[in-house]
């Protein structure tokens, strides 16, 4: 399967049981939940996704239960975030040959690389697999900038196909359109900043509260795209202090116990988080049961039942 660059493709978490072990059905209500939506990719082991303390093992079993799941309804990607290139290349070609269709990409974890450092990086990997990829370009969290003049030189590697623009600058969109044209397929990967990004030309959301409100979240990309803004503003406006959840550092914990409040997932997270307490829960509760006891109708159109 090709990749069409386009839409909403959800960064899912991972569920996990009171056991601490992955929580297929609980995962499996999820992904349908995204589907029926009009999610247009799955994006598995993502910073959401708790990666991190994912095994191997759990890893690619969570890839090939995904994709019978899925079953080419949609293209699932798995992320790369890898301390060495060795391994890296290892984890692009296992995902490749349990037939995932596409690579999310971030620089090397744990080491301040380089320029000239990170983009050996990319394109080993990039060599190593006839997986379609996308480059997460993260500094704000992950402390190590893609330039524009670092992509020009990705610009040779065919199958380095789209970015996932997360520099919080919503101006880099316009800036990555007026260098490369179509060269890139660019997906914002800041919930807050996602109506804006949209507008000013990305082609798709790597979204995070999609995983607890895939209607709206897809209702959002498609309405900007069918230049019906000021319907989409409406529902924006009402989704930004739930969105303003993806940009903490418990975001896994926050977006999960949205995920509980929807009915699409649980709480589990894996040590070290803890699940949120006291205070903290209480206040993320609010932002949550504030925004449902509002919930909007959304307009007719092609987002779910």
């Amino acid at each position: 399967m090709s990749i069409k660059w386009t839409g909403v493709f959800p960064a899912v978490t991972t569920k996990f049981t009171a056991n601490d072990e992955l929580d297929f059905p609980a995962f499996d209500l999820n992904i349908e939940a995204q589907l029926e939506a009009g999610a247009e990719g799955i994006i598995l082991g993502g910073s959401l996704g708790e990666a991190s303390v994912l095994t191997d093992e759990e890893k690619f079993g969570l890839l090939s239960h995904t994709l019978t799941v899925v079953n080419g309804r949609v293209p699932v990607l798995l992320n790369i975030a890898e301390s060495t290139t060795k391994k890296a290349i290892e984890v692009a070609k296992k995902a490749e040959s349990l037939g995932a269709q596409g690579l999310m990409l971030l620089p090397p974890m744990r080491y301040n690389a380089a320029p000239d450092e990170t983009l050996a990086f990319f394109g080993a990997i990039a060599e190593s697999t006839s997986l379609p990829i996308m480059i997460y370009n993260n500094p704000v969290d992950y402390k190590i900038e893609v330039t524009l003049d670092m992509f020009e030189v990705l610009t040779k590697y065919d199958n380095i196909q789209a970015i996932k623009e997360s520099t919080r600058d919503v101006s880099n969109v316009t800036r990555l359109i007026n260098r490369f044209g179509d060269r890139f397929k660019i997906f914002t990967g800041v919930d807050p900043l996602a109506m804006e990004s949209i507008v000013m030309g990305a082609h798709g959301w790597v979204a995070g509260l999609v995983d607890a409100f895939p209607r709206e979240t897809v209702a959002i990309f498609r309405l900007v795209k069918e230049n019906r803004i000021a319907e989409a503003l409406k529902i924006y406006r009402w989704f930004l202090p739930v969105l303003e959840l993806d940009i903490h550092a418990k975001l896994v914990q926050y977006i999960k116990l949205a995920e509980v409040a929807t009915g699409l997932g649980t709480e589990a997270v894996r040590a070290p988080r803890l699940p949120l307490s006291g205070a903290e829960r209480e206040k993320v509760l609010k932002i949550i049961n504030d925004a449902l006891a509002v919930r909007p109708e959304l307009p007719a159109g092609s987002w779910g039942k």
